[in-house]
């Protein structure tokens, strides 16, 4: 395999933000996001990043919940599964880590520091935390997935790196637009990939995304730079100007076609496991 040819395409089906109110499209319960998950795997998806939703479908950490969702998605696909470490506020360390250390997906996410959420709250990610779950992930053979919003967060995860509680080439998620954080601007996200060219060399992966108005021209960046892409409700409701997506399937479609036409190839979720060395392999499907 040609690491270089292939391109992980991440779908975040949920989210923690978009109600049957924005869009009637979006999944919101265990069976409804699985079973998109499992079209999207279909389709060609490479990860899913998993966010679940309480019984009034507000943002959650709720285990049974992910243990559902998680269930149902092995039961019938071998998509590489993300869990995300935060879906909520002011929730306990406990309750954010106890999904990805009892379910043991390949990866979850390591929000990579605080910050200014939405001009409206902190969304905390202490330093404490941070080392706690630094060391929980490596515990449980878990890959994180660095979210990164601006740029100091990358000296966060490199301060990490030198203490020795990340080992392994880092993979980044360049998370963009988000309120509080940098704009989805295509210099932005050069100016995020030259800064970790800058202190790793090539020793690291990264991945894009644009939240709303930016979807698109982050994902084509990224692709003409050779990185990787994330695509979902969780960022974005709308196909196009006005246009609600029916389905994340959508997406997950345009940027096969997409990177088709760059002579690139979405990674399967067995070459994946390989690009991003991931331990946590499920057992084969039923």
């Amino acid at each position: 395999m040609d690491e270089s040819s292939r391109v992980i395409l991440t779908v975040a089906c949920t989210g923690a933000w978009p109600q049957k109110s924005d869009t009637p499209y979006v999944p919101l319960t265990p069976q409804e996001e699985a079973d998109e998950i499992v079209r999207c795997a279909d389709a060609g998806a490479s990860i899913a990043h998993i966010h679940v939703r309480d019984d009034a479908f507000h943002a959650s950490m709720d285990f049974d919940k992910f243990a559902e969702t998680v269930r149902l998605v092995r039961a019938r696909c071998n998509i590489v599964l993300n869990l995300t470490t935060s879906g909520g506020l002011g929730l306990s360390d406990e309750v954010r880590m106890r999904p990805f250390q009892e379910l043991r997906p390949e990866m979850a996410s390591f929000d990579a520091g605080t910050m200014n959420w939405a001009h409206t709250t902190v969304f905390e990610n202490s330093p404490r935390f941070l080392e706690k779950l630094a060391n929980s992930m490596s515990e449980c053979n878990v890959k994180p997935e660095f979210e990164i919003f601006d740029a100091g967060m990358i000296y966060n995860v490199l301060h990490y790196m030198k203490k020795g509680l990340i080992t392994g080439r880092p993979h980044f998620q360049f998370v963009l637009g988000a309120p509080g954080g940098m704009t989805a601007d295509v210099k932005n996200m050069m100016f995020l990939l030259d800064t970790c060219k800058d202190n790793l060399g090539t020793n690291f992966t990264w991945s894009a995304l644009g939240i709303g108005r930016g979807h698109l021209p982050i994902i084509y960046a990224a692709l003409a730079m050779g990185g990787h892409v994330r695509v979902g409700m969780e960022d974005n409701i709308f196909y196009r100007k006005g246009q609600l997506a029916k389905s994340n399937v959508e997406f997950v479609e345009r940027v096969k076609r997409t990177v088709a036409e760059i002579d690139r190839t979405v990674a399967t979720p067995d070459e994946t496991r390989k690009i991003l060395g991931l331990k946590n392999v499920p057992a084969a499907v039923v």
